[in-house]
This record gives C-alpha cells, sequence and structure tokens, in this order.
C-alpha cells in the first residue's frame, strides 16, 4: 500500500525530471514541483511543505544538491533521497554527513524508486512518531515536581529533569555520561545501612528497590536532604535491563509536619500529666491537711479537757495525749520532708561506710525484738555464712530496716513470726543466693569495723523481712501508695503516719537498690536488694 505524500523533484535536467514526475504519479504520488536549481528548491521546500525530497547531487546555479540537503536537513528535518550518477567516495562522503534516507544511481529501474521511496517515508514517519514520543515525554518528565535521572546499562546518567537537577545541584548537561554513584549520592540516618547503591542493586539483579527510611541525598555542595525515593530498572521488549529510572522527591516539608505533629502529641500527653498531676497534688493536700489536723484536733481536745479537768490523774493522762500527738505531728513532717527530698534529689548524698552485718543488724533490730516478745510474737535473725561486709549508706539503710521491721511488729499477730534475713549474691553468680546453713541469732552484739583486707567486685546483699500476716491481693499494688494504710490491718493500734513504706521504697532507690513485696500463704514478704563493692575481713 503506497503511504500518501507529497514530493519535491529537484533536478536540473528537464527531461529526467519529467520522467521521474510521471513515474511518481504513476506509483500514486502527488508531485507538488519540480525545481532545476538549488535556490528555487529552497524555496518552495518553505512554500510547498512538501514529505520527502529528490535532490539530483549535480544542478545548476551556485548550490549543488548536497547544499540543499544540508539546509533542508537542519532547518526543515525532511527526508531525502540523492539521485546521482556520480558515486566517487568523495561525494559519497559529502553526502552521508547530510544524513540522507536513500541514494539511488543513475539510470535506476523504476521499481528500485519505488522501493526507495516506500522505504525512506515508512522510515522517516516512524522516526517522526518516535521524536514526538520522546519529546511528550521529555516535556511529561521535565514538567513533573519529582526528580528523575535515568541511567544506561553502565550506571552512566542519560537523563535528568529540573527537579533532579535542582536538587542534586547537578546540570544535565555536566552530569550526562557521569556514573549515577557520583551524582545521586546518599546519607542514610537508619543504622540498616545498604552494603551498595541501590542502583547498582537494581542494574545488577533486575528487581526495583526503595530507599531506607530517614535516607537523605548529599548534594553538589555537600548539603543533605531527607528524600523518599524508588528505583526501577528500564528493560526492552525482551526483558533485557538496558537501564533504570530514579524517582524521588523532598520531603522536607512532610518530615517538618510529622515533628510539629510529634511535637503537638507530646505537648497534649504533658498537658493531661500536667493535669494528672494537679489532680495528683490536690488529692496530697487534701490528704495532707487531714492527716496534719488530726494530731492537731486531738491536741486541742486535749488542751480543752486539761483546763477542765480537777483530776490530777485525768490531767496527767491529756498531757500523755498531747505528748503523743505532739510527736505524731513531728514524725509525719519530718517524713514528708524526707520524701520530698528523695523525690527531688536534695536528700543527702550517700556516705559510703562498711558494715559488718553481723554484728550490725542485731543492735538494729534489737528494739524490735523487745517489742515482739511483749506482743507474744517470735522475731529471729538469720544470717548467711561467710556474710561480707556492706559497703553502703549507713543511715539510710537503717532507716530502711527499721521502718520494715516496725511494720512487720504492728501487723503481725499474736503468735505469729517474724524472720529477718540477710544472704548474698556474688558478681557472676546466676541464681543461687549464699544463705545456706544460716545461723540464727537472737542476741544483740557490740558493733565495731574489721580491718579490710581487700575489695571484691559488685555483689548483691539481700535482705527478706518476712512475718506471719497475709496482705489481701486486692491492697498489695496500693502499700507504697502515700498515706496508705491496709484496712483492719492494725492488729495492736499503733497508728502511724501511713508514709513509712513509701519512704522506704524511696530510700532503697536513694541506695540504688530494688525494693519488692509478694504476700500469699499467711506469709507477707519484703525483698530488698543492693549493690555493694563488697570487702572481707581477716
Amino acid at each position: 500500500m503506497t503511504i500518501p505524500a507529497k514530493i519535491l523533484v529537484v533536478e536540473d535536467e528537464g527531461i529526467v525530471a519529467k520522467d521521474i514526475e510521471n513515474r511518481l504519479q504513476k506509483f500514486g504520488y502527488d508531485v507538488c514541483g519540480t525545481v532545476a536549481t538549488g535556490e528555487e528548491a529552497i524555496v518552495k521546500v518553505d512554500e510547498l511543505k512538501p514529505d520527502l525530497l529528490l535532490i539530483d547531487i549535480r544542478l545548476r546555479g551556485a548550490m549543488d544538491g548536497i547544499a540543499v540537503a544540508q539546509i533542508v536537513h537542519y532547518n526543515f528535518e525532511l527526508p531525502i533521497i540523492y539521485l546521482t550518477a556520480n558515486a566517487d567516495e568523495l561525494t559519497l562522503n559529502r553526502a552521508m554527513a547530510t544524513e540522507p534516507f536513500g541514494y539511488i544511481l543513475k539510470p535506476f529501474k523504476e521499481q528500485e524508486l519505488k522501493l526507495a521511496i516506500e522505504i525512506t517515508l515508512n522510515k522517516y514517519l516512524k522516526e517522526k512518531k518516535l521524536k514526538q514520543d520522546q519529546h511528550w515525554l521529555t516535556t511529561v518528565l521535565k514538567s513533573i515536581g519529582d526528580g528523575v535521572i535515568t541511567s544506561d546499562r553502565e550506571g552512566k546518567i542519560t537523563f535528568m529533569n529540573p527537579s533532579a537537577e535542582a536538587l542534586t545541584g547537578w546540570q544535565q548537561q555536566e552530569a550526562r555520561g557521569q556514573k549515577a554513584t557520583e551524582v545521586f549520592k546518599l546519607n542514610y540516618t537508619e543504622p540498616q545501612v545498604l552494603s551498595e547503591h541501590p542502583i547498582q542493586k537494581v542494574l545488577q539483579e533486575g528487581i526495583t528497590v526503595g530507599l531506607p527510611e530517614r535516607s537523605r541525598l548529599i548534594d553538589k555542595n555537600g548539603l543533605e536532604i531527607p528524600i523518599d525515593d524508588c528505583i526501577a530498572p528500564i528493560k526492552d521488549e525482551r526483558g533485557n535491563i538496558t537501564g533504570a529510572v530514579l524517582v524521588f522527591r523532598d520531603v522536607s516539608e512532610r518530615h517538618q509536619v510529622e515533628a510539629m505533629r510529634q511535637k503537638q502529641i507530646e505537648q497534649e500527653q504533658m498537658l493531661v500529666q500536667m493535669e494528672k498531676l494537679h489532680e495528683l497534688k490536690d488529692d496530697f493536700l487534701s490528704t495532707v491537711s487531714h492527716e496534719l489536723r488530726t494530731p492537731i484536733a486531738n491536741m486541742k481536745m486535749a488542751i480543752q479537757m486539761l483546763k477542765t479537768s480537777p483530776n490530777q490523774e485525768k490531767k496527767q493522762r491529756y498531757i500523755e495525749i498531747l505528748q503523743a500527738e505532739c510527736n505524731r505531728e513531728i514524725e509525719l513532717i519530718n517524713e514528708l520532708l524526707d520524701l520530698q527530698r528523695l523525690e527531688t534529689a536534695s536528700y543527702p548524698n550517700l556516705v559510703q561506710e562498711a558494715i559488718n552485718l553481723k554484728e550490725w543488724l542485731p543492735e538494729i533490730v534489737e528494739p524490735f525484738s523487745v517489742r515482739a516478745r511483749e506482743n507474744n510474737q517470735s522475731l529471729q535473725i538469720q544470717l548467711a555464712p561467710h556474710l561480707p561486709q556492706l559497703l553502703t549508706d549507713r543511715a539510710s539503710l537503717e532507716r530502711a530496716i527499721a521502718e520494715l521491721a516496725n511494720n512487720a511488729c504492728k501487723y503481725t499477730p499474736a503468735g505469729g513470726k517474724i524472720v529477718i534475713s540477710v544472704s548474698y549474691q556474688e558478681a557472676g553468680e546466676k541464681s543461687e543466693v549464699r544463705s545456706q546453713q544460716s545461723e540464727v541469732i537472737h542476741a544483740s552484739l557490740t558493733t565495731h569495723h574489721a580491718p579490710l583486707s581487700y575489695q571484691l567486685p559488685t555483689t548483691q546483699i539481700i535482705f527478706n523481712i518476712r512475718n506471719q500476716a497475709e496482705i489481701p491481693a486486692t491492697e498489695l499494688p496500693k502499700i507504697f501508695e502515700k498515706f496508705y494504710r491496709v484496712p483492719n490491718g492494725d492488729r495492736w493500734k499503733q497508728g502511724g503516719t501511713g508514709l513509712g513504706l513509701a519512704l522506704v521504697q524511696k530510700l532503697v532507690e536513694h541506695l540504688q537498690g530494688t525494693l519488692q513485696v509478694e504476700s500469699k500463704e499467711g506469709w507477707t514478704t519484703f525483698t530488698m536488694k543492693l549493690p555493694s563493692r563488697t570487702v572481707r575481713g581477716d
């Protein structure tokens, strides 16, 4: 099937020109004109807009056919077929420089002419369509906001759109032919750094690769830009990898929005926490006010009774009430102040000293042993053999042990048992606690310091205070709260501030230790573990 086309014939021999015209019309083509000189040919091309030129190389006038073809090629991009009787090498080289679509030697056969024209028109239309597609694609790529870079099979850059130029700092002209790894440099803020540049992975494996989170592009000036991107292989119709395409975008603004959103979330959380703290503060102040008023109310009542009571014995009783409530008020205020200092890290610094636990602990526990005997309770001290000296703050430890022992006496019924034991676990031991064959001690001993001989690695000293009384499971999580008291637990009606266990918890934290409690099968056990660079005596 003949492709419709307008053909301009440039031939200076009239008879030959007419013969060519007749043959072209016979083939079904439209001969829009015949001209004999190069100058006329240029004018007619601009005027008639032909689809194809048949040009004789030898023409009358200053311009030969090759000169005409050069102008047509560069200004009109039309297909050209040379008709000539000249086939010398020099002429051929000049003609080839104009990129003609065909070259027919005179005399030619009719079929040769027809075939050359059909091949030329078919090739020209395909190339024209390809150029249009390429132009369209280039226009689209240049207009999109994402950066686009393409490379060949060796990873050398073949194209960059303006967005890619702006982000990388490279111009397409200087980047073309450069290694993509040199232009598209990456930095990873996440620890999972890729072992190779992603474009190399794409070209080797033919897979699409995305960058890790928080990847940054290093531009030509060394500035880092957060980007999202995807790199995919370019394949031909047979599936062969011919290159790669990188599509990426600047996500700085998105990161800023995310950061602002995160900050807003944190502020909202902080506001909720502040509101909760305000509620806790109000509850705490309400509770403190109540706890402080109770002794004062009792003191006021005792003062009123002193004024009106004529009985000396009753007056003495009221004085004792005043003394007890005054002491209770002082104890409450002191414990509140100590708690506040512990919570704000203004408590006195640790004064490390070596404590011989075998001699020190019975002395601390002795007052509670007396109290236990008065209440018909059994109190035992159990110390592991070869117990090392403990290097810690003596005053804080004494107070913590005293509070726990006081609690045990307060909540243990008559006939119940209280056991205070100390064991240790040296550094490197997994779970075995050195407490076998514990010595049972009932008497107090004089405290003195054994001479220090050498230091061992950090050891855990473990204190267990156990008593025969069980705390309900529903109450156990609350026992370290300020002013909390186990309902109906104070069998001996000894009272208290409700701050003892809260204070112990803070003291153990101050000693860099841990405090745990469990209550089951009729026993409650407080376990206090303290770190110590232990020292042994000779």
